[in-house]
């Protein structure tokens, strides 16, 4: 029996329709055990014709206590030249709205939402307030948590839903407005950071503007790794997770405490830098056991040693033995607590003081010249009979001498058991 076209197509009207679900504070798609408090910090770039241009970033920090959530959200412009703050506070469980906040540079906002919602703009230049007295149709979420009331879904392939938002400009006559989740499909995010992380690529119809926001959610964690969004002229604002919650590294790097160790004091470490060459290689060393010392001027470097440097060269030495992933860089109060000094003779001495006890690292580079002769196969020599026969033959070796520019690299570490102690190094490169 065949439909005709008209009943086939009011049969599946119906589904259609079902297909495309509104979900409001409340509704039990929305499961706020998938959120996770904490900061997020996101960087925020203008991409256009491939050209990544850096505009600001935002830092989130979700909290919750009780039966309040808190949502605060800080911009600022890379310039520093703009700002914007806000914070949202919605029920812990629905996230229905109970207040919003909002500051920057031309405007404040207060809200309190109700079935009424009230409060108050404040125009900064014109330094004049409006009361403000709204009553909304129906229920929606604070846009402000539009992004997390993302996270909360069950999103799954094809997943489709209609979530009003509440968003005062200067009109209190149209604050509502929705977002549609269009389409969400698998995809797979590389960070440079953490690996691949299994996640779906949800596309969000701003219905007001017509814009197409794109959002990267992971599928375990339920955070947001991306969000594109069109800001005209070919340009799109493409903000990226930081991943503030990557500590590969638990020692924390105390920096008043290194540099306390560096000043506070009573102790010295006394060294030589030098290089010797060494024989090896298949090569008669020249010099062997002759010290090259480190010129007049140069550079010896200290720094006090902790457990955050040995699981940071730990933790580093087992990325590159992996392969995978880029190497975690340094903690960057680390290099304020690098004390310097410089030879002052040409036998290569140095000197710090102020040390307190404890154990140090010291480390140098420096040029010299690395002499060493050679022998190389010159020919063979025949023992001949009369009769032209080769009754014997020997390889002949000759010698040469040879120099090439060499730079030491020498990194010791140095303990100093009690205060006042004075203690002798040397900081050697052998070849």
């Amino acid at each position: 029996m065949q439909f005709p076209l008209k009943s086939i197509f009011l049969l599946l009207l119906p589904f259609a329709s079902v297909a495309q679900k509104t979900v409001l504070p409340g509704n039990p798609d929305i499961n706020t055990n998938r959120l996770k408090p904490g900061k997020s910090l996101y960087t925020i770039y203008y991409v256009k014709d491939n050209n990544w241009t850096k505009k600001g970033t935002y830092l989130n920090e979700l909290t919750i206590s009780g039966n309040e959530l808190k949502f605060a959200v800080d911009y600022k412009d890379e310039k520093d030249e703009w700002y914007r703050s806000r914070t949202s506070v919605a029920d812990a469980k629905t996230l229905s709205p109970v207040s919003y906040k909002t500051n920057s540079l031309k405007n404040t906002l207060d809200l309190t939402f109700g079935s009424t919602v009230t409060g108050k703009y404040r125009d900064l230049k014109a330094g004049k307030d409006k009361q403000l007295t709204i009553k909304p149709a129906g229920k929606y979420v604070d846009f402000n948590m539009a992004e997390m009331l993302f996270t909360t879904l069950p999103l799954d392939v094809g997943y489709k839903a209609t979530v009003t938002q509440f968003y005062y400009d200067k009109s209190p006559d149209s604050v509502l407005s929705d977002y549609i989740i269009k389409d969400v499909k698998s995809y797979m995010q590389r960070s440079p950071k953490t690996g691949n992380h299994e996640s779906w690529l949800v596309s969000v119809l701003e219905v007001e503007s017509n814009a197409v926001y794109t959002y990267i959610i992971d599928k375990k964690e339920h955070r947001i790794w991306q969000r594109e969004m069109p800001v005209g002229g070919g340009t799109t604002e493409i903000c990226v997770d930081e991943e503030l919650d990557y500590q590969p590294i638990e020692s924390r790097f105390d920096k008043d405490v290194n540099l306390k160790k560096l000043e506070n004091g009573n102790s010295v470490i006394k060294g030589t830098a030098f290089a010797r060459d060494h024989s090896g290689g298949g090569r008669q060393v020249l010099n062997i056991n002759r010290a090259q010392f480190a010129p007049r001027g140069t550079v010896v470097s200290i720094l006090p040693n902790s457990l955050y440097l040995d699981e940071w060269k730990a933790v580093n030495k087992k990325i590159r033995k992996g392969k995978k992933l880029p190497e975690v860089p340094i903690d960057p109060n680390v290099a304020a607590c690098v004390k310097t000094t410089t030879v002052y003779d040409d036998k290569g001495h140095f000197e710090f003081t102020n040390l307190m006890p404890g154990e140090y690292i010291l480390f140098t580079s420096f040029g010299y010249t690395h002499k060493y002769s050679y022998s190389y196969y010159a020919g063979t020599n025949y023992l001949m009979h009369p009769s032209g026969a080769v009754l014997s033959s020997n390889n002949v070796y000759n010698t040469a001498n040879g120099a090439t520019g060499a730079t030491a690299q020498i990194e010791e570490y140095v303990t100093i058991k009690k205060d006042g102690d004075k203690v002798d190094i040397n900081l050697k490169d052998v070849r």
